[in-house]
């Protein structure tokens, strides 16, 4: 029905009906007709009015919807440095990660092992597995990762994924090892302290660890990634932080590792103390171990820092670069190799673009005749007494985000005496240059 004319015809009925003789109507009559006359006019233009408005109205309104759609679409930036917000969400999202290639020559010898610094098994002259001036290539270090950031009542909830393609092939030679398979390296969570997941051990002192070229750095330090539960709690103006951790054992241990850890930072560096607690399994047969670990730095200048770190482990080859770990002796009763380890270092800048780093680690075996006799037919490979590794290297970048590395990397692998119950045999001497360019994004 149309109102509009309707509204009419009737005020025109109406103003008709009021041009009848003045005999046949009273003045009382006629001005209560004028009257609603004016209403019904009053009327029809609010109608149009409304009538006029309501397309605006109808055009503003899909406006503000596309623009409200917009908006839960749009990328802007996130709570951490490089990131985005997740549409419709308020998780922030940073992927991130490099591409690395590696031109690795040797001058003597190459362990067997492994592509990078293996000085455990570094062969002596006159092994089968020696090989003089081998080149080798590799791209299986690249890098790909994302962590996201979620503010909370309680602070932010963190987590962190991140893998790379050099997998592990144990008791592989390097001809028959394939590393180039995605590997794994953290997957944690972290909120209001706590920490779940893999990453590195809480027994690691990776504020004190030099910077190299070679991925696998230098000897002597405690080395792993482990599954982990860690409670830290820390005051930045105190400077102070503290750590308790229960870590999976990772060799059918029936008890987690314990690690606690101390550190302090002060204006001229830092320092930092760990302990560990562990057991050993083989077959039924079980033992515990302990660890200490000590780690400082110290800000020579404001372009040099020099690092150090020494720790003693008692059978974990994975808390002790270099260690054998643990076997059995002839009674069937686990034993461990002890060993110490100490790492120097030393980081200088020489201007934004070029940076260099040398490092010295050292692994020393302190395991009694038991443990070395027992080694060879436990482990096939003889008990070594001493390990000594050297870095010397230098990382430049052109232009944003590219590095060029170069390094040379000295090692020296000595033998158990067959007075202290060894084998005796030659060193193993290694000798390599490690050229490395990566991008990062």
């Amino acid at each position: 029905m149309n109102i509009k004319p309707t509204l009419i015809g009737l005020a025109a009925s109406l103003l008709v009906c009021g041009t009848v003789p003045a005999f046949a109507q009273s003045n009382a009559a006629i001005e209560e007709l004028k009257e609603e006359i004016r209403k019904l006019r009053e009327e029809v233009n609010a109608l149009k009015k409304e009538r006029a408005a309501q397309p605006a109205q109808a055009n503003w309104g899909d406006r503000i919807e596309q623009l409200e759609l917009k908006a839960k679409d749009a990328v802007v930036g996130g709570d951490i440095g490089g990131s985005i917000r997740i549409p419709g969400s308020e998780t922030s999202l940073r992927i991130y990660g490099f591409a690395e290639a590696h031109l690795v020559h040797d001058l003597n010898e190459t362990a067997p092992g492994d592509t990078f610094t293996n000085l455990l098994e570094q062969p002596s002259k006159g092994d089968p597995a020696f090989t003089k001036g081998k080149t080798k290539m590799t791209a299986q270090t690249s890098r790909l990762g994302f962590e996201t950031s979620t503010p909370t009542q309680y602070g932010t909830f963190n987590t962190k994924v991140e893998g790379d393609f050099y997998s592990y092939c144990a008791g592989l030679s390097s001809s028959a090892c394939n590393r180039n398979r995605l590997r794994l390296r953290h997957a944690y969570g972290e909120y209001a302290g706590w920490t779940v997941g893999q990453t590195w051990s809480t027994f690691m002192d990776l504020d004190d660890l030099p910077e190299t070229v070679d991925f696998n750095g230098p000897i002597g330090s405690p080395f792993s990634r482990r599954l982990m539960v860690r409670y830290t709690y820390g005051d930045p103006k105190a400077g102070y932080k503290l750590a308790g951790a229960l870590e999976d054992p990772e060799d059918g241990a029936r008890m987690p590792n314990v690690v606690l850890r101390f550190d302090k930072s002060f204006d001229w560096g830092a320092v930092n103390v760990r302990f560990l607690a562990h057991e050993k399994r083989v077959g039924t047969e079980s033992k515990r171990g302990t660890g200490l670990g000590i780690g400082g730095s110290y800000k020579l200048t404001g372009d040099d820092l020099l690092m150090a770190q020494w720790a003693r482990v008692d059978g974990d080859y994975d808390m002790m670069y270099g260690s054998t770990g643990y076997g059995l002796d002839g009674s069937g009763k686990v034993i461990f190799d002890k060993n110490d380890g100490l790492v120097l270092g030393w980081a200088h800048t020489f201007s934004d673009k070029l940076r260099g780093n040398v490092a010295l680690g050292f692994n020393r075996s302190k395991a009694d005749a038991t443990y070395v006799a027992q080694s060879a037919s436990f482990f096939g490979v003889e008990q070594v007494k001493r390990l000594t590794q050297l870095h010397v290297g230098a990382i430049y970048s052109p232009i944003k985000n590219v590095e060029l590395g170069a390094e040379y990397v000295y090692g020296q692998r000595k033998f158990f005496s067959v007075a202290d119950g060894g084998s005796g045999s030659p060193d193993g001497k290694l000798s390599r240059f490690d050229l490395m360019g990566r991008y990062s994004f």
